[in-house]
C-alpha cells in the first residue's frame, strides 16, 4: 500500500508486532510526558510551590477539555486502521480527508467554547485564591492551543493506524528539546511565569503536528487524494463521528470525575495541591507504558478485525496483558526505591511534607498499575473493534468512582482518601471492561460466521450481520 511506511498488523507473530508498534510509541509518550514534566519541573524549582500548585490545580480540567480533543481525534483513526486492515485504499482516504474537516471544526469550536468559559470554570473548581491568578494564565494558554493539539494528534493517529509508529517519535523528540529550549526562554530570560510554560507547551505541540503533515504529504503516495474524495461528506463525517465523539466522551466522562477529586483537593490547600501536583506528572510518567499499550491495541484490533482475524485480537489481548503485568511490577519497584528522589526534582528538600505525601500517593497508586494496564488493553481493543460506546460505559464507571471519592470521602478522610481515588476508579472500570470485552468477542464472532451455504444465501445472510454489526457498533 505505502511501502516501507506502513505496517500489516494482520500476519505475523502477535506479541512481536505488539512489541514492534510498541516500543516507538512507547518512547514518544515518554517524550510528550518528558516536555510535560519539564514544564513542572521549571516552574517548582524556578518558581515556587505556589507556581506549581497553580499547574497542578488545572490538571483535572486540562485533562477533561484537551482529552475530549485527543480522544476524538484518536477515534478518527479507528475507521482509517479499519480500511487498512480491509486494504480499502478509497474509503482510507475518504475517511482521512474527512478526518481533517472535522478536526478543524472541533478544534475551533472547543478553542472558543473553553477560553470564554475558563475563568468560570477555575471558581468552580474552588481554586485557592492565591493561585487562582497562576492557573488562569496557564490554563488559558493551554487552551488557545487546542487547534495544536488536534493537528498532531489527527495526524498522529493516521501515521499509526497505517502501521506507522515510530515516525511520530522523532517528531516528539524533536519537539521536547524545543519545550525545553523554550521553557527556560520563556521562564528565565522572558520572565513570563507560568504562562511562559504553557506557550512552550503550545508551540512544540504546533510543530510537531506540522512535521506531520509534511512526512505525510511526502511519504505516503497512497493518501493523494482522486476524484472527489478530499470534499465533505456527510456520511462518512457521521461515520467518524460515531467513532471519534464516543472515544471523547470517554475521556471527558473519566476526568469529570477527576475535575470532582481536584476540587476537593483544592480545598486541602495549596501545599496538597502541589503534592498530588508533583506525585501525578511522576505517576502519569510511570504510567505510558500502559497509554502505549492501549493504542497499540487500538490500531491491532483496528486492522485485525478489518482482517476478520479474531483469533489473532484474542492472542493479541492475552500477550499484551502479560506484557502489562510484567511491567507493572517492575514500576513499583522502581517508585519503592526511588521516589524520594525522583520527587526532588520537583520541589526542594526542605518540603519535607511535600516529599512524604508525594511517596505516599505514588506507592499507593503504583500498588494497583496491573488494573490500570487492564484498562488500557481492554478499553482501547474494545474502541479499536469499533464498539466505542462500550468504552463510554467504562469511563463513567471510572468517573463515579472518582466522584465518591471528591464528595465523599476526601472531607471525611483527607488525603489518604485522595491516594486511593485512582486505584479505585480503574477496579470499577475493569469490573465492566473485562465482562464487555467478552461480550464483544462473542457478538463478532457470531456475526462474522459464515455458513456453507449456497453462495445467493450466504451473501445475503452476510449482509445482514454486517448491517446488525453497523447497527450497534454506531
Amino acid at each position: 500500500m505505502a511501502g516501507r511506511t506502513t505496517k500489516n498488523m494482520t500476519d505475523g507473530s502477535p506479541m512481536k508486532l505488539i512489541l514492534g508498534f510498541l516500543i516507538p510509541l512507547l518512547f514518544g509518550l515518554l517524550f510528550q510526558q518528558l516536555y510535560n514534566m519539564m514544564d513542572t519541573i521549571i516552574v517548582g524549582k524556578y518558581l515556587g510551590v505556589h507556581a506549581l500548585a497553580s499547574v497542578g490545580s488545572t490538571g483535572s480540567i486540562n485533562f477533561m477539555i484537551v482529552g475530549f480533543c485527543i480522544g476524538v481525534c484518536n477515534g478518527f483513526s479507528i475507521p482509517v486502521a479499519q480500511s487498512f486492515g480491509e486494504k480499502n485504499e478509497k474509503a482510507m482516504r475518504r475517511y482521512i480527508a474527512n478526518s481533517g474537516w472535522l478536526a478543524g471544526i472541533f478544534s475551533v469550536v472547543m478553542t472558543l467554547a473553553v477560553c470564554l468559559m475558563c475563568r468560570s470554570i477555575l471558581g468552580w473548581m474552588k481554586t485557592p485564591e492565591d493561585i487562582f491568578d497562576g492557573a488562569y494564565a496557564y490554563i488559558f494558554v493551554i487552551f488557545l492551543g487546542i487547534p495544536a493539539t488536534c493537528l498532531y494528534n489527527i495526524l498522529a493517529g493516521i501515521i499509526r493506524s497505517m502501521g506507522d509508529s515510530t515516525t511520530p517519535v522523532l517528531f516528539l523528540l524533536i519537539s521536547s528539546v524545543l519545550n525545553v529550549i523554550l521553557d527556560m526562554f520563556t521562564i528565565l530570560v522572558l520572565h513570563m511565569g507560568v504562562a511562559g510554560a504553557a506557550w512552550a507547551t503550545v508551540i512544540s505541540q504546533g510543530i510537531s503536528g506540522i512535521l506531520c503533515f509534511f512526512y505525510m504529504k511526502k511519504n505516503f503516495s497512497v493518501l493523494k487524494m482522486e476524484g472527489d474524495e478530499w470534499k465533505p461528506d456527510v456520511r462518512t463525517m457521521k461515520t467518524l463521528c460515531n467513532m471519534g465523539i464516543p472515544m471523547g466522551l470517554q475521556y471527558s466522562i473519566t476526568a469529570i470525575g477527576s475535575v470532582v477529586l481536584q476540587t476537593a483537593v483544592n480545598s486541602l490547600g495549596a501545599a496538597t495541591v502541589a503534592s498530588v501536583t508533583a506525585a501525578g506528572k511522576i505517576s502519569m510518567f510511570f504510567c505510558c507504558p500502559f497509554d502505549a499499550m492501549g493504542s497499540t491495541m487500538a490500531t491491532y484490533g483496528g486492522q485485525n478485525v478489518g482482517a476478520k482475524k479474531l483469533q489473532r485480537i484474542e492472542k493479541g489481548v492475552m500477550d499484551c496483558t502479560i506484557l502489562g503485568a510484567g511491567y507493572a511490577i517492575l514500576a513499583y519497584v522502581v517508585i519503592f526505591l526511588f521516589s524520594d528522589t525522583i520527587a526532588l526534582l520537583f520541589v526542594n528538600s526542605t518540603e519535607a511534607e511535600i516529599l512524604r505525601d508525594t511517596r505516599q500517593f505514588l506507592l499507593t497508586n503504583a500498588a494497583f498499575y496491573f488494573p490500570l494496564a487492564l484498562v488500557n488493553i481492554v478499553r482501547f481493543m474494545i474502541q479499536g473493534l469499533g464498539y466505542s460506546r462500550l468504552a463510554i460505559l467504562a469511563g463513567v464507571s471510572e468517573m463515579a468512582a472518582r466522584a465518591v471519592m471528591g464528595f465523599c470521602l476526601v472531607p471525611l478522610f483527607g488525603y489518604k482518601a485522595v491516594c486511593f481515588a485512582n486505584p479505585l476508579a480503574w477496579i470499577a472500570a475493569d469490573l465492566f471492561l473485562i465482562p464487555a470485552y467478552a461480550f464483544v468477542m462473542k457478538h463478532l464472532y457470531r456475526i462474522m460466521r459464515c455458513p456453507n451455504r449456497e453462495p445467493q444465501k450466504a451473501a445475503k445472510g452476510e449482509k445482514q450481520r454486517q448491517k446488525r454489526w453497523a447497527r450497534f457498533v454506531i
